[in-house]
């Protein structure tokens, strides 16, 4: 069975307000238009074409949730739990309310993702840096006094960035926020050096939130640019803010979010600090090879596989061996099930094809990305 998705843009604050339309060609809504969801999670199930929503269809079984992303501004720094450590807070807060603020987990699963890139460049902060990195970072600061409590935080014995965050997010007085935020505004308007896109990436993230602690997260992070095509996992545990670009992004079927800044939303900092691995190191950036017709982005989780098909007038048939989703993203594409039936996929929508299909075969010139369970 095939059936044609379509979603409604998620409205959130930090949504851009024309790379979904112009991905799309239609005219800009004006409004900011942040994800677009294609997938049976409760919290925002995909419209079937017709006939309801993917979750009668699914039972909500799906294990993974599809995404096309378009980021303005920052969204909040955020790490996402293991499954034991959302199975265990999901039992946890069985007591609280579905929208209560204290509330940090939605759902019973895990959140591994995987995001692509569609615009020219996409800038993320992912992970944290190695610590001698960092403090050739802080060496272009100064010596004020919020920077040299964060050195000192950073220096001695353990889990230094553990102890820094917690420092950051729970202990330091707002002056010293302010003044280590001043003086990193400072240096990105002198710095001419390797950390100037570094710099001029937190000058960017503050003036979106200013005198806001995560300013001072963003500072330990790996600032990363990455181009269309290119990818990037993103393990759990691992903090993570994605700045700004247009992606396709997957995950495991989950809304759970621990926030560690740039946000209005609720902070719990002890249950950050519980979930966030402090392992300081890169984040490798997957580049599949740039004239595949097939674009493979290899993750090692169970939950969801992701592919990239170009396309040039020749027809590519792909097994199915679970619920598979194929994603316009550029020209026109059709898809065909076993049967005589094809659909015309609109870029930005989707068609969903049941594991009884057996195959599809994509047809048409231009770009879809194809998901399925992990294999």
């Amino acid at each position: 069975m095939l059936l044609s998705l379509t979603n409604v843009p998620r409205p959130w604050a930090w949504g851009s307000r024309t790379l979904l339309a112009e991905l799309e060609g239609r005219v800009p809504s004006g409004a900011p238009e942040a994800e677009v969801w294609f997938g049976d999670h409760h919290a925002d199930p995909s419209d079937v074409a017709g006939d309801g929503t993917l979750d009668r269809v699914t039972g909500g079984a799906l294990p993974y949730l599809l995404k096309l992303l378009a980021a303005d501004e920052p969204l909040s720094i955020q790490v996402h739990p293991t499954l034991e450590q959302a199975r265990a807070g999901w039992a946890r807060e069985g007591g609280l309310d579905a929208d209560d603020p204290r509330r940090n987990y939605r759902d019973d699963n895990h959140k591994p993702e995987l995001l692509v890139v569609l615009s020219e460049t996409f800038e993320s902060l992912s992970g944290l840096r190695p610590l001698d990195r960092t403090r050739e970072l802080l060496s272009l600061l100064g010596d004020g006094a919020g920077v040299s409590a964060l050195r000192d935080r950073l220096g001695g014995e353990g889990d230094a960035l553990r102890r820094t965050l917690a420092w950051v997010l729970g202990e330091a007085p707002q002056s010293e926020i302010d003044q280590i935020i001043s003086a990193a505004r400072a240096a990105a308007h002198s710095e001419t050096g390797e950390w100037a896109p570094t710099l001029r990436a937190i000058d960017r993230v503050a003036d979106v939130h200013p005198g806001d602690a995560g300013v001072v997260v963003a500072l330990l992070m790996n600032h990363l640019v990455l181009h269309r095509g290119e990818g990037l996992f993103l393990r759990a545990g691992l903090l993570h803010a994605y700045l700004r670009g247009l992606g396709v992004e997957i995950m495991a079927a989950s809304d759970n979010v621990l926030r560690g800044g740039l946000t209005p939303k609720h902070i719990d900092v002890p249950e950050l600090l519980a979930v966030v691995d402090t392992q300081p190191g890169d984040v490798p950036v997957l580049r599949p090879e740039e004239d595949a017709a097939i674009a493979e982005y290899p993750v090692p989780v169970p939950d969801f596989a992701l592919r990239r098909v170009s396309l040039s007038g020749a027809p590519v048939t792909l097994p199915v061996t679970g619920p598979t989703m194929v994603l316009a993203t550029a020209g026109r594409v059709a898809v065909g099930g076993s049967g005589a039936d094809e659909r015309e996929v609109p870029v930005g929508t989707a068609v969903f094809a049941t594991a009884d299909e057996g195959a599809v075969t994509i047809t048409g010139r231009g770009e879809a990305f194809i998901a399925t369970p992990g294999r």
